[in-house]
């Protein structure tokens, strides 16, 4: 089935989708910098600007500012249950193409990739790599007209790197997760704040004296842990890297395998990028009533074929929470499908740490209409990396040390 745009505003739906936008955009001073200084130049005038990204009110805000700056933008959503259909609404009201709705099918989600690639796009902003894999598979004539993209998560770089290493990505993408004013703040502090916030809100649960079993340290899985400590609870951590491991163990984590962890947790949380995190013999150890979520971009940490193989009924007993009956008499609770909680269960991460990424998105792909890149996976340019920071500094009212000449002499000398 081909999707095709609706031609019908539901008009209260798109009111309320407009104040969400509104809400977001009031503390996003980086964009409202960026849009300020580029509005009489309109740098992105004649581009076509593809996105696949999560469409909520925060994403809105980056949509509207690059379509303020002269771009026509059309957009996918990157996750059936993230889609907000007010904010699709709101978008569509003001003229842009939207294809996606809350709940879509995973035959609707690629059908909706279609739709956007079908147009003639010459920049990508993608979250999880989907649009660029999918161009390269299914539209190799339009790949020559493509200047390039951003994308946005740690699963999308992956795929874009390995794409580069087999000699298939055929243009250059920046890697907008790997810059400082991303990873730091985003991974660590966004996924910690925002995914416990998707728990709460879904379970009405207490995290103090809960023991949480954390899959992955990185700067996502240190941001989750850190926020679970605070709350309470008792943090197990499982990791491949033995530095990250340590690292873990120096934080305060008690570090174990899954297989250790599975019958002493209560909550499980998943934050590697891999598929089956969890699967069936962690499962099977798992005590009455243990809860999983995941946190990485795909819903293959928490192997669903698995739980439904050990099941003997499968019941939804909340919104976004299935119970999973399994035949040794225990039930474990699945949230969210096993797709992201923070945005599954909750509305992602918080509006003043999605601005400095969406500020880098926007940068992202102003640099790659002004320049000409052979294809590959680049990082974010440093100068851009930190003005984005110190836009957001000065928008907090901070201002930095400078150094004296002398001191910067100092530091650059090798003799006392």
């Amino acid at each position: 089935m081909e999707m095709t745009e609706k031609t019908t505003i539901d008009m209260e739906l798109a009111r309320r989708g407009r104040y969400k936008i509104e809400w977001a955009w009031q503390f996003m001073p980086v964009l409202q910098s960026l849009l300020a200084r580029y509005q009489d130049e309109q740098p992105f005038k004649g581009h076509s600007i593809g996105a696949c990204l999560h469409l909520e009110a925060k994403t809105a805000c980056l949509l509207e500012t690059l379509r303020k700056l002269g771009a026509t933008v059309v957009a996918a959503g990157s996750n059936p249950l993230s889609t907000q259909d007010d904010v699709c609404e709101a978008l569509r009201l003001e003229g842009m193409e939207v294809f996606s709705r809350h709940g879509m099918t995973t035959d609707e989600y690629f059908e909706n990739l279609h739709a956007v690639l079908r147009h003639d796009l010459d920049i990508i902003v993608d979250d999880g790599a989907d649009l660029v894999a999918t161009i390269h598979t299914d539209y190799k004539e339009k790949l020559p007209k493509i200047l390039g993209g951003s994308e946005e998560t740690t699963t999308g770089v992956k795929r874009l790197k390995a794409m580069a290493k087999d000699g298939i990505l055929a243009f250059p993408m920046i890697s907008v997760n790997d810059a400082k004013s991303k990873y730091l703040f985003d991974n660590r502090y966004g996924t910690g704040q925002s995914v416990w916030d998707g728990i709460m809100r879904t379970t009405n649960m207490l995290v103090a004296g809960k023991i949480v079993v954390v899959a992955g340290y990185g700067w996502c899985g240190r941001g989750v842990a850190l926020r679970a400590k605070a709350l309470g609870a008792r943090v197990i951590v499982t990791e491949l890297d033995p530095h990250r491991a340590f690292e873990a163990l120096m934080d305060g984590c008690e570090v174990k395998t899954m297989e250790q962890a599975a019958p002493i947790g209560d909550m499980f949380l998943t934050l590697t990028g891999n598929r089956k995190v969890i699967r069936g013999e962690h499962i099977a150890r798992m005590k009455d009533g243990a809860l999983l979520a995941n946190a990485g971009h795909f819903d293959v940490e928490v192997w669903k074929p698995d739980l439904c193989e050990l099941s003997e009924k499968v019941e939804t007993i909340r919104d976004n929470v299935e119970a999973y009956r399994l035949r040794n008499g225990n039930s474990v609770f699945l949230l969210g499908e096993g797709r992201l909680v923070n945005l599954a269960c909750g509305d992602g991460h918080p509006i003043e740490i999605m601005d400095l990424s969406f500020g880098m998105q926007l940068e992202s792909a102003l640099y790659i209409s002004r320049h000409s890149l052979k294809p590959g996976v680049y990082d974010v340019p440093e100068d851009l990396d930190l003005a984005i920071m110190r836009t957001k500094l000065e928008a907090s009212g901070i201002s930095l040390e400078t150094l004296l000449p002398e001191q910067e002499a100092y530091m650059k000398g090798w003799q006392e």
